[in-house]
């Protein structure tokens, strides 16, 4: 087998290997190496029957027109949907259920324009959703509960929502009420409108809230709470947010309308706001997304002190390129006498493939694939034939120096022929005379050769003057021959690297471009 063809060979080895593991292998990384339930690693707690598991994902903002400002039928956004879907549709497909949860949570932003696409748009991007995350007609995952909480890239900030009524009634009519609560094991979960909780307090959106939240706290609190808001709550600028932590922390930024005081956006709700939640609900654990970043805070409350974990982005993107999931463990059973109910809850969070390094492997895979088959010599690259050459060239050169040796033995003396009594000759060995040779002897006649040195010397002079006047009359007669007949050569070399290169490419891509597609759309296609 030649040698460019023993490259093919590997770099189509090498291209199968590396879309196998982009394409599919890399999805199962936090299951089985990467990521585990909480309570498995707590001390003395590793039984799955005394845990519900949750699985939390945030911020899909699956792309429309309002992302690039492109018709909704352009090629480009198109195709940044699907490839942006089917890298979501892999990671909850085979990153996130293969943890087998109990129940799945949603924590907002789950389309980029919501609350300005048009019915039909915003019905395709619902279906789109359903698709990817493998949501039934009842918006649950397989047999799986599932909950969800509005974002404001679902129904808007408190100005845009209490001018578009029609999108708060078409986001509840398929996800649920804004405002709710609800059990998961032995834990009781509140879910705010954090959009609408820092709007006008005067106008129905923002009380309606406040009324919830009033509710909540007036009940008797028998069981521990976790509050579920889509905005983080309030912290200082430039607040730390633990070791991951991926972008710059973002500072505090609030913007009303002028006239009717109406959220325009918000990064975080208000001091005022989050200080009321932390005293009114008393919640041991807080859950937000928004920021696309993960960060986890403590706050300070009169009830104590309260963690909050924000939760990045699952989406690659929106801005974080290394998309995050959350694991949940919550008991189903507290201990009366337990003084640190929020001790007993477990988190983990998980992240998911970097698409973006995937997809800089697979460029620079093309690179190098391209630049070696351009560039390998003809005669291959082995260590093994080199090693075999030098060997070769040391055994040649023991070989002459041994023969050298031997003619050097008799290079000094003559044989004298001497007859014996019996007339029988013998060759006797006799050392020459060397005369000692002085500079006046210069001019000597070599054995077997008519030529003396001084004409030797002035025949060499001569054949450099001859051909010092043929360069000299092809400089002035022309171009030589010769190098015309090497540059030739060398463009009929490039010429056969450049085709040679595109037949290997089309070899390659004619192996691997079927596994990429075979793998592509039977992540695709709808999985039962």
């Amino acid at each position: 087998m030649k040698h460019h063809h023993k490259l093919t060979v590997a770099l189509c080895l090498i291209w199968a290997a590396t879309i196998l593991y982009g394409e599919m292998f890399a999805f199962w990384v936090p299951s089985l190496f990467t990521c585990s339930w909480p309570h498995h690693k707590s001390d003395g707690v590793e039984s799955d029957g005394n845990f519900t598991k949750v699985a939390i994902v945030t911020d899909p903002q699956l792309m429309d027109k309002t992302s690039f400002r492109l018709s909704s039928k352009t090629l480009a956004l198109e195709l940044a949907q699907f490839y942006t879907d089917i890298n979501m549709r892999r990671s909850f497909f085979r990153s996130v259920l293969p943890f087998k949860p109990d129940v799945v949570l949603f924590l907002g932003d789950y389309f980029d324009g919501g609350p300005f696409l048009s019915e039909e748009e915003w019905q395709e991007s619902l279906s789109r959703l359903k698709h990817v995350f493998g949501l039934n007609s009842e918006g649950r995952v397989g047999d799986i509960p599932t909950f969800y909480i509005p974002g404001n890239h679902d129904i808007g900030y408190s100005r845009v929502a209490s001018h578009k009524q029609g999108v708060i009634d078409r986001y509840e009519k398929v996800f649920g009420v804004r405002n709710r609560r609800f059990m998961i094991g032995n834990v009781e979960f509140i879910s705010i409108d954090a959009q609408a909780i820092d709007g006008n307090s005067k106008k129905d959106l923002a009380s309606e809230v406040w009324k919830f939240v009033q509710n909540v706290s007036t009940d008797a609190q028998s069981h521990p709470r976790v509050l579920l808001t889509h905005i983080p709550l309030y912290r200082p600028d430039q607040t730390p947010c633990g070791p991951h932590r991926g972008s710059s922390v973002i500072d505090q930024r609030f913007w009303r309308h002028s006239q009717d005081q109406e959220v325009i956006y918000q990064n975080y709700i208000t001091p005022e706001s989050s200080t009321k939640l932390l005293e009114l609900i008393k919640p041991i654990l807080v859950l937000s997304g928004h920021d696309h970043d993960q960060c986890t805070v403590i706050h300070k409350s009169k009830a104590g002190s309260v963690t909050e974990h924000t939760l990045g982005t699952v989406s690659w993107q929106q801005g974080n390129i290394h998309p995050s999931f959350m694991l949940l463990s919550v008991p189903k059973a507290f201990h009366r006498n337990s003084s640190d109910p929020d001790k007993m809850l477990h988190t983990q969070l998980c992240f998911l493939p970097s698409q973006l390094f995937i997809y800089m492997w697979y460029l620079s895979l093309f690179v190098m694939s391209l630049l070696a088959l351009l560039l390998w010599p003809n005669h291959g690259i082995s260590f093994l034939n080199n090693a075999a050459d030098c060997i070769s060239n040391v055994m040649k050169s023991s070989f002459l120096s041994s023969v050298t040796k031997e003619k050097n033995e008799d290079e000094n003396c003559e044989y004298e022929m001497v007859w014996d009594a019996e007339g029988s000759m013998h060759l006797v060995k006799k050392a020459l005379q060397t005369p000692v040779k002085r500079q006046s002897d210069k001019p000597l006649v070599e054995k077997g050769n008519a030529v003396m040195r001084s004409a030797a010397r002035k025949n060499a002079s001569e054949q450099i003057e001859l051909v010092m006047d043929s360069d000299v009359n092809a400089s002035a007669g022309g171009s030589d021959p010769l190098m015309r007949s090497a540059s030739k050569s060398r463009t009929k070399l490039v010429i056969q690297r450049v085709i040679r290169t595109i037949m290997m490419v089309i070899v390659i891509a004619a192996l691997n471009v079927p596994i990429y597609m075979m793998l592509l759309f039977k992540d695709w296609i709808e999985q039962e």
